[in-house]
């Protein structure tokens, strides 16, 4: 008599999780291949936690020996990170890369996560608050950074931060429901106005984006002469940072540059940043005379961001940072 028997299934064991604090900018940089997976493996990651924005802006805004990224892997695969700075006023603190040119901070973790990258890294954080304050701003809601503050073993404090609206990710047809009639027809009729004065789109591809951000900052300097504008936008380390971290960003999917024109004269353009999470208008430029031939440009750039969001890929348009009138009139 011959018996057989279900084989049991093979048993793997999985790689022992490795955590990382890394303070080197070279290996901050070489990071990139690795980041970029993760922060597509991220569902809750916005642009902000892209690799070329935070490298980027630690190349402007860094201080020497301030770097401190925590890392988990497993293997070589990276499965969570917190890209953080050392800040020592008015006392020593852990603060997320990206500074106050970034709407949103956050750590990041893989979407496969079985809760042990969710541990080491929360682990490797409690180890750092030993000596130094972790004060994560500006957390988008549901956020990664909110599932650390859930286990995190010691005291802890949850703080109001900046308010940034939301729309949900639907065509501007729809959007326009949200408004009375007669607003929703004065919108209308601000778009008939663009067509009739031949404002087209141009999206800059790679190669083009540099060019086109470059422009972007020369008009938003014309637009806001003469009135309150925020300072850091005009200073060379904004140009720098904003032109050197878009190219990578684009070619990555995670921003698009556009060109609003009339005719061959480039009258506006804007950088909307992506991320599954969301799509947003970061920060655009317009050319005075839009104002004088009546158009309206916070129409202009809705509509533009609207067909982004509309195509089903991105969880809602992101009205961004500020609390401005004009963007309740859509209701968020």
């Amino acid at each position: 008599m011959t018996a057989t028997y279900a084989a049991r299934p093979a048993t793997f064991a999985r790689p022992p999780l490795t955590t990382q604090l890394l303070t080197d900018d070279m290996a901050f940089a070489a990071l990139a291949p690795a980041w970029g997976r993760l922060h597509r493996r991220c569902a809750t990651a916005t642009p902000f936690q892209s690799h070329a924005w935070l490298h980027s802006w630690w190349q402007s805004y860094g201080r020497t020996g301030r770097l401190r990224v925590l890392l988990v892997r497993s293997g070589r695969d990276l499965l969570a990170a917190a890209p953080l700075t050392l800040t020592r006023l008015p006392f020593p603190a852990l603060v997320p890369l990206g500074g106050t040119v970034s709407d949103y901070g956050d750590v990041l973790l893989d979407d496969a996560d079985d809760g042990r990258a969710l541990a080491a890294l929360t682990d490797a954080l409690w180890t750092a608050a030993r000596t130094t304050l972790i004060d994560l701003r500006e957390v988008r809601a549901g956020g990664a950074a909110e599932r650390v503050y859930d286990r995190w073993p010691g005291p802890r404090r949850r703080v109001p931060d900046s308010l940034c609206l939301e729309l949900p990710p639907v065509p501007m047809d729809e959007l326009l429901t949200r408004l009375p009639s007669n607003k929703a027809q004065r919108v209308r009729a601000k778009l008939r106005k663009l067509s009739a004065l031949g404002v087209t789109r141009h999206t800059a591809g790679p190669g083009e984006a540099e060019a086109a951000v470059a422009r972007l900052l020369e008009l938003h300097r014309l637009q806001w002469q003469g009135r309150k504008v925020t300072p850091e936008h005009l200073r060379p380390r904004f140009k720098e940072h904003l032109v050197r971290a878009v190219e990578p960003m684009v070619r990555s999917g995670d921003a698009v540059v556009t060109e609003f024109r009339i005719g061959e004269e480039v009258v506006a353009v804007d950088l909307t940043l992506l991320s599954p999470s969301l799509a947003g208008g970061y920060l655009y430029g317009a050319h005075p005379s839009l104002r004088e031939r009546k158009a309206d440009v916070a129409v202009i750039l809705l509509d533009a961001c609207a067909a982004h969001t509309a195509e089903g890929s991105h969880g809602a348009l992101s009205l961004m940072r500020g609390d401005e009138p004009y963007k309740h009139h859509w209701r968020p």
